[in-house]
C-alpha cells in the first residue's frame, strides 16, 4: 500500500514538474507574465507563483526582472533550450507509444512454410506492409513443428501452415485452397509426352517427399493421395524442406507432387504438369495464440478477411 502511495506521488511530481516547465516555456517566449497567462488561459498570479517555485527548487533566477520588460537569465536560456527538448521527447515518445498501440508501429513476426511464398502469401505480406509501413515485420521460414513450437513458446506471431496445425489454443483461418500438380525434371519422359499424365500410372516412379521429420507431414498426405489411386509409391526419396526437394527433382532424382501456386516461379531444370485421378488439393491456413492480443496481430488477420473476401 505505502509502494503504491510513493509511486503515485512520484508520478504526481513528475506531472507537476512538466506543467511547470511549460509555464517557463509560455512566459520565456512571450516574456511577459500577462501574456503567458492568457495564452496558458489561467491567471497570472498562479503563473507567478509556479514560477517562483521553480526557480527555488532549481537554485537558480531563471528571469531578469529588474527591467520594465522582463529577460532571461543566462540559467533561464539554458533551460528553455532544454525545457523544449525535454516536451518534444516526451510528445514524441507518447504518439510511438500510441501508434504502437494501435497497431500502426511496433514488431509482428510471421512464420510460414516454404512452399507459402510462391502462393498469396507475397500478395498478402504486400498488403500488409501498404497498410502498416511503420510496422516491424519479421518473417522467417520454418516446418509446421517449428510452427507449432514458436507459437506455444510465444517465438513467433504468426503462423502460415500447411495444411493446418492442431490446437484449441490456436485462432485459425482458412487462406487459401489449391490443387496439386506433378513437378517433373525436364529431361523426363514424362514431361515429353502428349497424353495427359495419369497419377495411377506413376507407382513405379521415384518420388521425392518432404519433409523428412517431424511425421505427419505433407509427405503423408502425398501418400494418402498416392494410395487414393491404389498404390505406394516403392522408391522415396526424404528432403527436409520444399526447396531441397525441388532441387533434387531439378537435377533428375525423382518427380514430386505440389501445389500448383509453386508453379509461378519457374526453376530451371523442372517442369510442372497437371494429372488426371485423385487430387484433394492442398490448403494453407493462418494461426495465432488466442491469447495473443497485440493489435498488430489482429490487424494481419483483418487483412487476410479482406484479401480472402476480395478474391472470391
Amino acid at each position: 500500500m505505502r509502494k503504491n502511495r510513493v509511486m503515485k506521488k512520484g508520478l504526481g511530481r513528475a506531472t507537476l514538474e512538466f506543467k511547470r516547465l511549460k509555464y517557463f516555456i509560455a512566459v520565456a517566449e512571450e516574456l511577459h507574465f500577462g501574456r503567458a497567462a492568457a495564452r496558458l488561459e489561467m491567471a497570472q498570479p498562479p503563473l507567478s507563483r509556479q514560477i517562483a517555485t521553480l526557480e527555488k527548487e532549481i537554485g537558480a533566477q531563471l528571469f531578469d526582472r529588474a527591467r520594465s520588460q522582463i529577460r532571461l537569465t543566462e540559467a533561464g536560456a539554458v533551460l528553455l533550450d532544454r525545457a523544449r527538448d525535454i516536451l518534444d521527447d516526451l510528445d514524441s515518445a507518447y504518439r510511438e507509444v500510441e501508434l504502437i498501440g494501435r497497431g500502426g508501429a511496433g514488431r509482428l513476426r510471421v512464420a510460414f512454410v516454404g512452399s507459402a511464398t510462391h502462393g498469396v502469401l507475397p500478395s498478402l505480406i504486400k498488403s500488409y506492409r501498404s497498410h502498416y509501413p511503420h510496422v516491424d515485420l519479421s518473417l522467417s521460414s520454418m516446418n509446421n513443428a517449428e510452427l507449432e513450437r514458436g507459437l506455444i513458446q510465444r517465438d513467433i506471431d504468426i503462423a502460415v501452415a500447411r495444411p493446418n496445425l492442431q490446437g484449441d489454443e490456436f485462432r485459425s483461418m482458412a487462406l487459401h485452397h489449391e490443387p496439386l500438380i506433378l513437378a517433373l525434371p525436364d529431361n523426363s519422359a514424362l514431361a515429353g509426352q502428349s497424353l495427359p499424365i495419369k497419377l495411377a500410372d506413376l507407382d513405379k516412379e521415384t518420388f521425392v517427399l518432404y519433409p523428412r521429420r517431424p511425421r505427419p507431414s505433407f509427405a503423408d498426405h502425398i501418400l494418402k493421395v498416392c494410395e487414393g489411386e491404389g498404390f505406394t509409391p516403392v522408391d522415396q526419396i526424404f528432403a527436409q524442406d520444399y526447396q531441397t526437394a525441388i532441387s533434387l527433382v531439378s537435377v533428375g532424382v525423382g518427380l514430386a507432387m505440389v501445389p500448383k501456386s509453386v508453379s509461378n516461379s519457374p526453376r530451371a531444370g523442372v517442369l510442372y504438369r497437371s494429372y488426371e485421378g485423385n487430387n484433394p488439393g492442398t490448403s494453407l491456413t493462418v494461426h495465432a495464440r488466442r491469447d495473443n492480443r497485440k493489435p498488430q496481430v489482429l490487424q494481419f488477420f483483418d487483412i487476410i478477411e479482406k484479401y480472402t473476401r476480395k478474391r472470391t
